[in-house]
């Protein structure tokens, strides 16, 4: 039997089986497609997600692979500089074609141990109070304790669950994809500008390479699963542009509706949803892969600790408790954003004020922070600002934050600027650093697994508390 089974080995499934590999749990990832997406499309990983990244190792991996760009223009493609002062190393956007993460991610899943098996789709299901049958396609079962739900938008793991999914149907529909054009860079320049105000959202954009990165609104289809063709794009251009521009020999192309819909619940018993199979939105801002990768790194650690026997009663309740939320933010971010792409009148003028706003720093930077996820602070009861944030990557006597949270494979750990406190009997789980170098402006600070203050203070009975709030009763 597996401790757990992943349905979906997308970036969600990939590294949320990293993440309990980390902690020894015996997981098994089932995937639908026998074969890793071939099509190249150009995902971007947002600050949040480069941090963990960092913290667990795989950046310098990523950044071979990937293109930096700066970290503006996300919110409504709303075109503002950089705002001053971002709090993080890693205060960019990078651009990596998507088979490549998710090949690195399943790599990185089997190196630490977890079992992938390719062309097994899920069919079905029973949960009683101790573990999961899983039913395959081809009628084989296995059993696991628990059973995640990382297979997308159409999850057949939230379905089979009966957990609603509700929010609002797409209600238009938009092609994007990457190609080359015959069109000069000064001509296609020329035409995007004028019609960008009147199209939204439209737009050919240098990639390099000769590729352009091309998004059109496209007439209502019936069956948004059916892939786009080329034809397809040409029509659209014209439509729009009066030409199209000469576009071929097309890397990926993919077609999607503005449908926003968020699950009523993700957990019920030993079944959790992550990841698109909990939540979708527009791609407007780029942050679906980031979202749910961050989901991965939220549950992990906290599905490892109920597996290991030494969680909190409650923990794995504050995975809904503190995702949901997120989610509900995120889904808010882009539905605000599309309004903001339309052409009507009442929308263009909230869009030219909006606009204006943003020269003031202060609103870019909220913004900025909303996308990229940095702004994220979780409900961790009355405390100093820092507390229920994640805390940047900050240098040490030992080098970095997260360079200890990368050796730490996993696990929580405190940061005490005073030299006086201790982990004490929850040492099997939480790692110490005395350093009164660190560059901090609190006395000490407990971290949990994914990075977020847990814990801020310097008297050792208050912190003995909160040890036993997320990491269990003391061992001995």
């Amino acid at each position: 039997m597996f401790d757990v089974i992943i349905a979906g080995c997308g970036p969600t499934g990939a590294m949320l089986a990293a993440e309990l590999r980390l902690h020894n749990v015996r997981v098994l990832v089932l995937e639908q497609e026998t074969e890793p997406k071939s099509f190249v499309r150009i995902v971007g990983l947002h600050i949040r997600s480069l941090e963990l990244m960092a913290m667990r190792g795989l950046l310098d991996r990523l950044l071979r692979h990937g293109r930096q760009r700066p970290a503006a223009g996300f919110f409504a493609a709303i075109d503002k500089p950089v705002p001053k002062g971002l709090d993080s190393a890693h205060a960019y956007l990078l651009g990596i074609p998507q088979p490549v993460i998710e090949r690195l991610l399943e790599d990185h899943a089997i190196e630490l141990g977890a079992q992938v098996r390719r062309g097994c789709a899920v069919a079905g299901f029973e949960q009683d109070d101790e573990s999961v049958t899983v039913e395959l396609a081809d009628g084989e079962q296995l059993r696991s304790r628990y059973l995640i739900g990382c297979d997308g938008a159409r999850s057949t793991v939230r379905k089979l669950l009966g957990v609603g999914f509700p929010g609002e149907p797409s209600r238009t529909d938009t092609l994007m994809g990457e190609m080359k054009a015959t069109a000069s860079p000064e001509e296609i320049a020329a035409k995007v500008s004028g019609l960008g105000e009147t199209h939204r959202p439209f737009w050919l954009r240098p990639f390099g390479e000769g590729i352009h990165s091309v998004v059109v609104p496209a007439p209502e289809v019936s069956d948004r699963a059916e892939p786009p063709t080329l034809e397809d794009f040409q029509q659209a251009l014209r439509t729009i542009a009066g030409t199209d521009f000469g576009v071929h020999s097309p890397r990926w192309l993919s077609r999607f509706g503005d449908a926003t819909r968020l699950a009523e619940r993700y957990r019920v018993g030993r079944v959790l949803l992550a990841g698109d199979a909990a939540h979708i939105h527009p791609p407007i801002g780029g942050q679906g892969l980031n979202l749910g990768v961050q989901d991965a790194f939220n549950l992990g650690w906290k599905l490892a600790a109920q597996i290991r026997g030494w969680a909190p009663e409650t923990l794995l309740d504050t995975y809904q408790a503190e995702r949901h939320p997120v989610a509900e933010a995120v889904l808010d971010n882009t539905r605000a954003q599309m309004e903001l792409l339309s052409t009507e009148p009442g929308p263009r003028a909230v869009r030219r004020l909006l606009t204006e706003l943003m020269d003031v720093d202060e609103v870019n930077r909220l913004l900025i922070e909303k996308i990229t996820a940095i702004g994220i602070r979780y409900d961790f009861g009355d405390g100093p600002d820092l507390l229920g944030r994640r805390l940047r990557d900050i240098g040490v006597k030992q080098g970095t934050l997260y360079g200890l949270l990368r050796r730490g494979r996993g696990r929580g750990l405190l940061l005490d600027r005073t030299e006086h406190l201790t982990a004490g009997a929850w040492s099997d789980r939480v790692d110490y650093l005395a350093d009164p170098t660190a560059e901090l402006d609190v006395p000490c600070v407990l971290l949990r697994p994914d990075g977020h203050v847990a814990w801020i203070g310097d008297d050792q009975r208050d912190l003995d508390d909160h040890l036993s709030r997320w990491y269990g009763r003391p061992t001995g």
